[in-house]
């Protein structure tokens, strides 16, 4: 290191012997231009932060702060990896799925499945249906009569009102409906990818997106579980909540549209945290990425208007929309082409590694202002 850095310093004082005036006047300058020495300060600050080497060691000693984001980065790379094993290894059971088969071939097991996914409630009538075997053929026989009559005896006519209108969605659709995210990329892999990039990149056009094409089936679950009704903040579980969605009320629109406005990226994390008993590590991954996308959201802001660029943001808006709509529009047209393999592994890096790659450009941004405060 001494070695390579003598003939560059013999330079420099070889430079000031010869041209010591210019030199000092220079100098003079550089000392009244406050920006100049700004930048000089936090040149040296950042080069202070780099990893040096040790004295008369040649070892590396650790950039401070770089041990805890490792550590960080690390873990969640660890239970990243676990999960993504996990869900590949389950990857060909998604055909088994309730939502692939028609609901007269149930066997009464599967009845039994479907109904305890309404809700923890439903776990009381479970025995209940196994004693008299209800499969499939039987289950679309039913009606609320029965329920309420020995062998089912359903005495709560919430519970029985909330069976009855899942029945009648399994009728109209032949299959189980997807209720939970696994159910959903099964039953729609093209749009579930989509959802989960554009929500991303673009939350307010992903959620413009799911009004204007998947109003009932996604976008009023979604507004219900961000924006309930006082009345439905009772002690019932999600999946019971959204069985009779109504259209939202003016109240829920108003907070709805604050929300999309200033904090789109809350929404997504309140969604997936209403979910967490549902997808335990998958909601806090969701969760976690949210929060470091509105940070990245900001910075983007400050850096705006730190530099003084208001007027470009109706042009980069417009680009954003045109960048996001034409990717949109490539993939939709050679979705078919594409392997269901590279579909899935695409999934899972943005569910699962986008965090890690988000926690490592905060930091980086967090520096940056740091260096531009100095």
């Amino acid at each position: 290191m001494t070695l390579s850095r003598a003939p560059a310093l013999r330079f420099l004082d070889a430079i000031e012997k010869l041209f010591p005036d210019a030199i000092r006047m220079r100098y003079e300058d550089i000392q009244h231009n406050n920006d100049i020495v700004q930048s000089l300060a936090a040149f040296q600050k950042y080069g202070n932060d780099q990893v040096p080497l040790a004295p008369n060691t040649g070892r590396v000693n650790p950039q401070r702060g770089g041990g805890f984001f490792s550590g960080v980065l690390t873990a969640l790379t660890g239970v990243a990896v676990v999960l993504l094993v996990y869900h590949w290894s389950s990857r060909e059971s998604e055909h088994d799925l309730l939502v692939h088969k028609a609901v007269a071939k149930w066997t009464a097991e599967e009845v039994v499945l479907w109904l305890e996914q309404l809700g923890p409630w439903a776990t009381l009538y479970r025995d209940r249906f196994l004693a008299e075997r209800v499969n499939g053929r039987l289950l679309l026989t039913l009606t609320e009569e029965e329920f309420s009559r020995a062998p089912y005896t359903i005495e709560n006519s919430s519970h029985r009102r909330a069976i009855l209108l899942e029945l009648e969605r399994v009728k109209a659709l032949g299959v189980k409906p997807p209720q939970n995210l696994w159910e959903y990329k099964a039953v729609n892999p093209g749009r579930s990818l989509f959802l989960l990039y554009a929500l991303k990149s673009s939350p307010r056009l992903g959620l413009l997106y799911l009004y204007l094409f998947d109003y009932t089936d996604t976008f009023l679950p979604f507004i219900h579980t961000i924006c309930p009704l006082q009345e439905d903040s009772s002690g019932e579980d999600t999946i019971t909540r959204l069985l009779d969605l109504r259209e939202p009320t003016w109240k829920q629109w108003r907070e709805f549209l604050v929300k999309y406005s200033l904090l789109p990226y809350q929404l997504i994390a309140e969604f997936a945290w209403d979910w967490l008993e549902v997808h335990y590590w998958t909601s806090r991954f969701l969760i976690v990425n949210a929060m470091l996308l509105s940070v990245l959201e900001l910075f983007s802001f400050w850096r705006i208007w730190s530099r003084s660029e208001l007027k470009t943001v109706p042009q980069r808006m417009w680009s954003h929309f045109w960048k996001v709509s034409t990717q949109g529009l490539f993939v939709a047209m050679f979705w078919p082409l594409i392997p269901q393999f590279v579909c899935n592994c695409l999934f899972y890096w943005a569910l699962y590694f986008n965090p890690i790659i988000n926690i490592d450009l905060v930091v980086k941004e967090v520096r940056r202002l740091e260096t531009q405060v100095l």
